[in-house]
């Protein structure tokens, strides 16, 4: 999505509203306030140091004008005392300032994930394919978040309290000279504004451009062999140039930005040291002021401007914040259709053991929700029943795997499972999770109802048992999709649904890894072992090994056949 398209609405700020303040009634939230409330102190403290500092340099300079020496030396010690009192201030400022950030962002980045994984985000983003790099935006894009807007949240509060401190200080000292530094503020920043808005949209467009850098450079790691072999790295090598060539513009276009915009803010801070003596040199030259006050005026001038410009001085924070918010009101906003969708869907979903139905099921594209796939299906898949699903519309069959599975939200109709123990799903790119082979194959709740010498019998069965005592048996922790080949962990996949000893499997293109032949062992091997089987291929029912077919063709016919 163009980050022109995606402007920073009221309504992403009120999801950041709203995420604030699930984060303060969160079980952390009385920590997140207790160093709110620090804060809120600590910036006080620091204001009242700054304040008094701006005296004890106007007596300290006038003293020296008077040559009062003992004025002089008490002077220098209240300067070494304040400046003790602000450092240690400023020091525990920091301190509480990184650790609401840091539990806010646990908190933030905990819950963002667990969406992620829990609500199925990634397979509405993997579908739509509406948004990039979703990665980069629970990692990177929170952590600026919650950093930045916990930072600016501070630097608003403290200018704030900056403007207040001065405002009388200054005015105290000339009403002309707080006049100017307020329209000199107000000039400053809309110049900023103007200079500086095109960053927005190029920080926007860099965070996306370093992340398919990095992808591309991910797949070089995770597709090595194939890329070899298939003597690929010419190509690769043109997609990597082409990653960099984009991302090096984009940088150049922002480095010109930021040129155009040092220019004026190198200037703009310049002149806050000449203005405040220019204004009250004079009073001191003419109406007989005090010499410390013409230093006085310069710390107040520059602190209460500093307040005024935050816009100057922060505007390329401000500019790349401004992304960071238009990615992640992106992610809600897909998350949200993500929900919605969900809610949306009228297929209904009941269980009863032992049997899976469909009665009157319509599936739709997830792409194209006008694209029908199937039209008012009705079938039984009893249990003992073997079923082929095939035909010529491999969209139709695949949806129908995804609705089995409960994945699929575009559709009506209703469709009775068994209960999740009696139903296992083996997809055509198995995920087998990193970790022991004994965590992988069985779960921990049926551990002790499993032995050893059962795993080892199914993994005999078929015919995986060599490869996994080379690898250091049960209890040896690998990454066994990087390890095993297609085939192997299409096998292994086999062998954990073996084992969980379900009343259904569905099967999902099993000939696609292991070949026809190998295939038809495998599914023998579940009917030895008392399991219903739903295959869902593009090859022709075989009576020896199904009972029944469904066939799916395009425009959503059907055609059940019973296979004697």
């Amino acid at each position: 999505m163009n980050a022109s398209r995606a402007p920073i609405s009221r309504q992403v700020f009120s999801h950041l509203g709203r995420a604030l303040k699930m984060f303060l009634k969160s079980g952390v939230g009385g920590k997140a306030k207790w160093y709110a409330v620090s804060l809120l102190v600590l910036m006080l403290s620091i204001n009242g140091m700054n304040v008094l500092n701006s005296y004890v340099g106007r007596f300290f300079m006038s003293a020296i004008e008077s040559k009062d020496v003992r004025g002089f030396v008490f002077y220098a010690w209240m300067y070494v005392a304040v400046f003790a009192g602000s450092t240690l201030i400023a020091a525990f400022f920091r301190f509480c300032e990184e650790r609401l950030g840091l539990l806010w962002r646990d908190y933030l980045t905990r819950r963002t994930v667990s969406t992620y994984v829990q609500r199925r985000i990634y397979l509405h983003l993997e579908h739509s394919g509406s948004i990039t790099n979703p990665d980069q935006r629970m990692t990177e894009d929170i952590r600026q978040l919650t950093t930045t807007t916990l930072s600016f949240i501070l630097m608003i509060l403290n200018g704030t309290l900056t403007a207040l401190s001065f405002s009388g200080v200054l005015w105290t000292i000339s009403p002309k000279l707080f006049i100017i530094a307020v329209l000199y503020a107000a000039a400053g920043s809309a110049m900023t504004v103007w200079l500086g808005r095109p960053l927005i949209r190029l920080n926007y467009q860099q965070s996306d451009f370093e992340a398919n850098f990095r992808s591309e450079l991910i797949r070089v790691r995770e597709k090595a062999e194939g890329i070899a072999l298939t003597g690929s790295e010419g190509w690769i090598n043109d997609a990597l140039m082409g990653r960099i060539d984009a991302l090096v513009r984009n940088l150049k276009r922002i480095i010109r930005v930021n040129r155009n915009l040092g220019f004026f803010t190198g200037g703009y801070n310049y002149m806050i040291q000449l203005i405040p003596t220019l204004i009250v040199a004079p009073l001191f030259m003419h109406q007989g002021v005090e010499f410390g006050v013409i230093a006085q005026a310069g710390m107040a001038f520059a602190t209460l401007l500093g307040a005024f410009s935050l816009v100057v001085t922060q505007f390329q924070a401000i500019s790349s914040y401004a992304s960071v918010i238009t990615r992640l009101g992106e992610f809600v906003e897909v998350y949200e259709k993500s929900e919605s969708k969900s809610r949306a869907s009228r297929i209904e979903y009941s269980v009863i053991p032992g049997r899976f139905a469909c009665t009157d099921l319509t599936l739709y594209s997830p792409k194209n929700e006008s694209e029908v796939l199937v039209q008012n299906l009705n079938a039984t898949f009893p249990a003992r029943k073997r079923v082929l699903v095939h035909g010529s519309n491999q969209a139709a069959w695949m949806a129908l795997f995804r609705t089995a599975a409960m994945i699929n939200g575009s559709g009506s109709g209703k469709v009775v499972r068994p209960p999740p123990e009696q139903l296992v799903f083996l997809p055509e790119q198995p995920y087998l999770v990193p970790g022991t082979l004994r965590e992988l194959l069985v779960p921990s709740d049926r551990l002790a109802r499993i032995t050893d010498h059962e795993i080892s019998r199914v993994l005999r069965e078929v015919r995986v048992d060599s490869v996994v005592n080379e690898q250091g048996g049960l209890e040896t922790a690998r990454d066994w999709l990087a390890l095993l080949s297609f085939a192997d962990q299409q096998r292994l996949a086999l062998a954990r649904a073996i084992l969980a000893k379900p009343r259904f499997v569905f099967l999902a293109q099993l000939d696609s890894a292991l070949g026809d032949a190998e295939q038809e062992r495998c599914l023998r091997l579940l009917a030895d072992h008392g399991i219903t089987y739903v295959s869902f291929g593009d090859r022709q029912p075989d009576a020896s090994l199904y009972d029944a077919s469904l066939e799916l063709n395009d425009h959503g016919v059907w055609r059940w056949t019973e296979i004697h």
